[in-house]
């Protein structure tokens, strides 16, 4: 018996080896080319972009091409175009600040601002673009050669404790809302509040927040949120969850990434993780106090805006390219993003991640710098092997799934 193994090993390798002779390596321009062919003709979304903050600006316009080198704007519609980039989730952005009655108020008066903004773009350049709720939407909008704007909430700040406000989020076009951001809020605890936990994961009011976007359809997602309020999240929500820009925690120990316990559980929930492509969750940084110290100055400085410190925020944006341009670091790679995405794969599957680049908040990587360079990722795929199908599941299919999903388990809450 152990003879006839051998043998049907051995015949096995012969033909592999086989095969590959007659199959020799292809080129580095057969390679470009087929990752051109694949990226073109396949529905690519990416999960998250704070360009929104840019929309709210009466000088910046999507419909023109911008230089990242120049103004750090990472998107436009004219990059998009040429990254091959068919939609991306625009986050309605809102920094933390004081949890009272006028923080609440000043954080919606923020959100809607800034909704509208998202809904003004896209009634300008309705040749261009159109606002997406759907899977449907993404692809028929493919389909016209146009580009979908999905809308997500990052922080559920503007929520306040008025869980009505939800309701009128969806309304308004959000499908997902990013529970919390860098501090913790009424809903649940931050990855990276300096002061520690206040609830221990969700508050009381979380639950009901998390069951409200359940009954309505929208996304939970726990990037930002700390490791208890992740798995809050998967023991409160009865529909899958997402991390719209999260990357994994054992390539890169960063609190803000998700470890191998946390993506079991993720797979296991049906959700979906969205690698983030912002360096320092992609490659550690080397150690700089001075500029860490610098940024979280500026940071805190940024919370404490209201929404008519438009001049203040504009001085702030200059700082923080000051400050990036005093103390540069090397960008982490493409090539190391796909080692992310190679790890995810590898542990829990090809049906559970995809891409949330950050851009405009951060993201950005040698490589794959603005929207303009998307298809470089695809490229890399291409290079480690991966199918088109696998390479569309990770562009959209993993992330249109678990929102079809959510629509679906809304309308059965409803029944």
């Amino acid at each position: 018996m152990k003879n006839i193994t051998r043998i049907i090993a051995f015949s096995l390798l012969s033909i592999s080896i086989m095969f590959s002779s007659c199959n020799p390596k292809l080129s580095e321009k057969d390679l470009e080319e087929k990752a051109a062919k694949i990226h073109q003709s396949i529905l690519t979304i990416d999960t998250h972009n704070d360009t929104p903050m840019r929309l709210t600006r009466s000088d910046f316009n999507m419909a023109e091409r911008h230089d990242a080198r120049k103004d750090r704007s990472k998107m436009d519609f004219p990059r998009m175009q040429e990254g091959g980039l068919d939609g991306a989730f625009f986050a309605v952005f809102i920094g933390q600040g004081p949890r009272n009655p006028e923080g609440n108020t000043k954080a919606y008066d923020r959100a809607i601002k800034i909704f509208k903004a998202i809904h003004e773009t896209a009634e300008k350049h309705p040749d261009l673009v159109g606002i997406a709720t759907s899977p449907d939407d993404a692809y028929r909008l493919e389909k016209d050669n146009k580009i979908a704007m999905f809308i997500g909430i990052e922080n559920g700040y503007p929520v306040g404790n008025d869980i009505g406000n939800l309701k009128e989020f969806y309304d308004l076009g959000a499908r997902y809302i990013t529970l919390c951001h860098s501090q913790n809020n009424d809903i649940c605890d931050s990855s990276t509040d300096k002061n520690g936990a206040d609830h221990g994961g969700f508050s009381d009011f979380g639950i009901e927040v998390v069951k409200e976007m359940n009954r309505l359809g929208i996304m939970v997602d726990i990037s930002h949120a700390s490791d208890e309020s992740f798995f809050d999240a998967i023991k409160y929500s009865t529909a899958p969850i997402i991390a719209s820009h999260s990357s994994s925690r054992e390539l890169c120990d960063h609190p803000r990434n998700l470890n191998d316990e946390m993506l079991l559980a993720l797979a296991e929930n049906e959700g979906v993780i969205q690698i983030c492509i912002l360096s320092s969750y992609i490659k550690k940084d080397e150690p700089n106090p001075e500029k860490d110290s610098a940024m979280a100055i500026l940071m805190e400085k940024f919370n404490k805006l209201t929404d008519t410190d438009t001049i203040e925020r504009d001085i702030l944006r200059k700082e923080w390219g000051q400050i990036r341009a005093k103390y540069p670091s090397k960008l982490a790679n493409v090539q190391d993003a796909v080692d992310h995405i190679d790890h995810i794969v590898n542990l829990i599957g090809i049906d559970h991640v995809g891409i949330g680049t950050d851009f405009d908040g951060g993201g950005g990587i040698d490589g794959c710098f603005d929207a303009s360079e998307m298809g470089n990722i695809t490229l890399e795929l291409v290079k480690r092997g991966y199918s088109k199908k696998e390479i569309e599941k990770i562009w959209s299919g993993n992330i249109m799934r678990v929102l079809q999903k959510v629509e679906e388990h809304a309308k059965s809450l409803a029944t």
